[in-house]
């Protein structure tokens, strides 16, 4: 697959790299010709130097062969532009464009361009290791809008169909995890004592999953 990556940066050079270990064909857009110095001396990829929402530019580093774009560029709006252009222009299947600010991200995962929040995603990754036990889930998407939680099962529901705790819309049990082993859950799953539950949440549903956990009686987390 050709892969057009716009911004020679750190991220951009890790994964121009990345992307040719694993057999791609990429190639690397940046305005300064001078960043093109990160890419080490074996890169067999094609360099271009432009504006990377122009499209004489995203012509020249084959987009209209991509197979996906990566714009990850030191400004948004940079990255904002060269996706909407690569998805709506030259509907590039794989668009991906960094964004700084969540709420844009959010904007934009909406219209169908997929982004990644860095300082969203950041911030959960320090708090994550700042103070593993209280961070309230184990991964959350870059929009910051769906996370995954892990919780112990209430002592009540040992012996029921756990399908009774799901909420349509804010939080839905995905899998179960038994005697060291994960299996997908189902309406007719039924809790056994010590299972380790996995809830996909609405991020701002995560209290009321903890609420209704700690509300069973006998329930903890």
């Amino acid at each position: 697959m050709h892969v057009v990556v716009v911004g020679c940066g750190r991220v951009g050079t890790e994964l121009a790299f990345t992307l040719e270990d694993q057999g791609h064909s990429v190639a690397v857009v940046d305005r300064k010709e001078s960043s093109f110095r990160r890419l080490h001396d074996s890169f067999a990829g094609t360099k271009v130097t432009g504006i990377g929402f122009d499209r004489d530019t995203l012509i020249d580093a084959g987009i209209e062969n991509a197979g996906a774009v990566a714009a990850v560029t030191y400004g948004d709006n940079s990255n904002i532009l060269v996706a909407r252009i690569a998805h709506e222009t030259y509907n590039v299947p794989n668009v991906v464009a960094r964004i700084k600010d969540p709420r844009r991200a959010l904007i934009f995962q909406r219209l169908g361009i997929s982004t990644v929040a860095t300082v969203s995603w950041t911030t959960d990754q320090m708090m994550r290791r700042l103070l593993p036990s209280a961070t309230p889930h184990e991964w959350i998407d870059p929009s910051g809008s769906v996370c995954l939680v892990e919780r112990k099962i209430p002592n009540t529901m040992v012996g029921k169909k756990l399908a009774e705790l799901n909420v349509a819309g804010q939080y839905w049990l995905t899998s179960v995890a038994r005697f060291g082993a994960a299996a997908i859950a189902t309406k007719d799953t039924v809790g056994q004592d010590n299972d380790v539950l996995y809830f996909v949440v609405a991020h701002d549903a995560v209290a009321a999953l903890d609420t209704q956990l700690n509300e069973v009686p006998g329930g903890h987390h």
